[in-house]
C-alpha cells in the first residue's frame, strides 16, 4: 500500500496516509520504511487514509486567526495560537507529531524551542488567505511559526508558504511567484523534481521540504498533478503535500469530487464546521454538507471519487 497525502480541502490543508503507516512522529513514511515512491502513478486514495498532524494543526491555526479577528496583534494572535494548538493536541494525541512538539503540547508554560522543522510551513495557510497585504500576510506567518519554530530557517519557512499562497491567490503567475521566493528567501527554485528525487530522503527541516515543495507545485499542470509531485518526492511526504496543495489550490483550485472525498474523511462537526466557518470568511459558502447540497449531490460526488480514485 503507498502512502497518500492529499491537501487543501477549503483553504486550510487536509492531509491523508493510511492509518497502519502512519508512525509516532512528524512524518509519513512508505509502508515499514522510507522508500521513495519515486512515481506519480498511484491511486491518489486508499481505504485505510486517515488525516495527519499536518491537517489537525493547520485547522487549529485557521480557527484561532478567525476568532482573534483580522486586526488582531502579534501577542494576541501567538497566544490564540498556542492555546488553540495546546487543546486540539490533546484532543488528537496520535495524529504524528514529532517528539519535542508533544511535550510542548502539555506545558503549562510553553515556550519556543528553537526549531526550524517543517512544521512551521505545513500549518500556516491560512494566513496566506485571510489578509489583504503580503506585509501582513508575513507578519502573521512569522507568528504562526514563532510559538514554537522560532530558528531564522523555520520562520523563512513559514513566511516562504505564506508568501506564495497570498500571490497564487490574487493571480501571480508562476514566474512571479518563483522570482519573488527566491529573491525574498534565497531558495533554490532553479532544481527539477527529476533532479531532486534521486537524491532526496526523509528531511523534516524547513530547508529541505519547503523549496522542494514549491518546486512541486511550479511544475504542476493542475491541483492533482502538484499533490503526485510532492509525493513522487518520497520523504515526508504529508508535510510536502499541506505545502505544495495549499499553494497549488490557491492558484488552481480543487476539483469539488475531492474537496467531498476529504470531507468524508475528516471527524464531522468539529473539523467540518471550522472549514465551513472558514469558507463564509472567504465569501465562498462552498459547503457539500449543507442542507441544500447534502443527499443526493454530496452522494454522487463522494461516488465519483471511489469509482475515481480508490484501488
Amino acid at each position: 500500500m503507498i502512502v497518500i497525502c492529499y491537501v487543501g480541502t477549503y483553504s486550510i490543508g487536509v492531509c491523508f496516509c493510511p492509518k497502519k503507516c502512519r508512525p509516532d512522529s512528524d512524518h509519513i513514511k512508505m509502508p515499514l520504511n522510507y522508500t521513495h515512491v519515486v512515481t506519480k502513478k498511484f491511486d491518489l486514495f486508499t481505504k485505510g487514509c486517515d488525516f495527519t498532524d499536518d491537517s489537525v494543526m493547520t485547522i487549529v491555526v485557521g480557527e484561532a486567526l478567525l476568532a482573534v479577528g483580522l486586526e488582531a496583534t502579534v501577542k494576541e494572535i501567538e497566544e490564540a495560537v498556542v492555546a488553540n494548538m495546546q487543546d486540539w493536541g490533546k484532543r488528537y494525541p496520535y495524529a504524528g507529531y514529532g517528539g519535542r512538539f508533544r511535550y510542548w503540547i502539555r506545558e503549562r508554560n510553553p515556550k519556543p524551542y528553537g526549531s526550524y522543522g517543517n512544521g512551521s510551513a505545513m500549518r500556516v495557510s491560512a494566513s496566506g488567505w485571510l489578509y489583504d497585504s503580503m506585509k501582513r500576510t508575513r507578519e502573521v506567518a512569522r507568528a504562526i511559526a514563532n510559538v514554537t519554530h522560532n530558528h531564522p530557517e523555520g520562520i523563512k519557512g513559514a513566511e516562504a508558504t505564506a508568501s506564495a499562497i497570498y500571490m497564487a491567490r490574487n493571480g501571480s503567475s508562476k514566474k512571479e511567484i518563483k522570482e519573488y521566493i527566491e529573491r525574498e528567501f534565497h531558495y533554490n527554485l532553479d532544481r527539477t523534481l527529476d533532479e531532486i528525487r534521486p537524491g532526496y530522503h526523509m528531511d523534516e527541516t524547513c530547508q529541505r521540504t519547503v523549496p522542494e515543495a514549491i518546486i512541486a507545485f511550479l511544475e504542476s499542470k493542475d491541483f492533482e498533478d502538484a499533490i503526485r509531485n510532492a509525493v513522487s518526492l518520497g520523504g515526508d511526504t504529508d508535510t510536502l503535500g499541506a505545502i505544495t496543495g495549499s499553494i497549488a489550490e490557491a492558484f488552481y483550485g480543487i476539483p469539488a469530487v475531492l474537496i467531498a472525498e476529504c470531507r468524508s474523511r475528516i471527524d464531522e462537526g468539529l473539523m467540518t464546521d471550522i472549514l465551513d466557518e472558514f469558507d463564509h470568511a472567504l465569501g465562498r459558502d462552498r459547503n457539500v454538507d449543507s442542507e441544500d447540497k447534502n443527499g443526493t449531490q454530496a452522494n454522487q460526488m463522494i461516488e465519483a471519487a471511489i469509482d475515481q480514485y480508490y484501488v
